[in-house]
């Protein structure tokens, strides 16, 4: 993991993520790591800080549950609480922020800001809008802006989206965000959707197609980008080679 984050720095990464996106003791539970969920995200966070080495910012990772609030699969108490433990580890660590990403469910998400909040680090909370005939819903029915003023309300510092599609349509959601709200937007889209190439999901989207679209992105309004699913070190550096050029 040390070599996987020092190649998105040289890539010229100036924000790099903790390896602690589903490192909570829910989405642990039957992994032997459910009671050891300070120690993982510690080392997450240690992992990240070697790699960064002063050369980016090193912001936390934590992402669902996995139960739905809404099904009665879990209680907002145990969420308060599952994510609190992992916020706290996080902070603990010395994380320089904390992004709550790839939520589907504003109720969920904003339990996780909240908690997130309470240690004091700026807060990034991302939601995936993949659902409805436009693709401007979450899976759990949210328009944008409802999910949007969820994040706002609940205290989120930045508010963005991330994964669930291909970038295509990221610079409308952005637009509309941007009429929500003047705080920072991260956005973070997938190299597009994955395709099975024999056991192994591909990506066919190349870095410099894919900057290219960001770059339509960041006219839209957004303050942070990059990439999640299908992404490499190679999509960074075409982003920072795309972007200077346009500056």
């Amino acid at each position: 993991m040390l070599d996987v984050a020092r190649s998105y720095v040289a890539a010229g990464s100036e924000v790099i993520l903790t390896n602690t996106f589903r490192a909570n003791c829910v989405a642990l539970e039957g992994t032997g790591f459910a009671d050891r969920v300070r120690e993982v995200n510690r080392a997450g966070v240690e992992i990240s800080r070697r790699a960064a080495a002063g050369r980016a910012h090193v912001f936390a990772s934590m992402g669902p549950s996995g139960r739905l609030l809404a099904a009665g699969e879990i209680s907002e108490r145990r969420l308060e609480e599952t994510f609190a433990e992992q916020a706290r580890a996080l902070a603990e660590a010395g994380a320089d922020a904390i992004v709550i990403e790839t939520m589907s469910d504003p109720d969920e998400a904003a339990i996780a800001v909240a908690a997130a909040r309470d240690t004091g680090l700026p807060t990034v909370a991302c939601m995936v809008f993949d659902s409805g005939s436009d693709d401007d819903h979450t899976f759990t029915g949210a328009t944008l802006e409802t999910a949007i003023r969820a994040l706002l309300d609940a205290g989120a510092s930045v508010i963005g989206a991330n994964c669930g599609r291909g970038i295509e349509g990221f610079a409308a959601l952005c637009a509309r965000m941007r009429a929500v709200s003047d705080r920072p937007i991260w956005i973070k889209p997938s190299a597009g959707l994955p395709e099975l190439d024999g056991e192994r999901a591909a990506y066919r989207m190349t870095p410099d197609r894919f900057a290219e679209s960001l770059s339509e992105v960041v006219r839209a309004g957004a303050t942070f980008v990059g990439g999640c699913c299908g992404t490499s070190p190679a999509f960074v550096a075409a982003i920072r080679r795309t972007l200077a050029r346009e500056r």
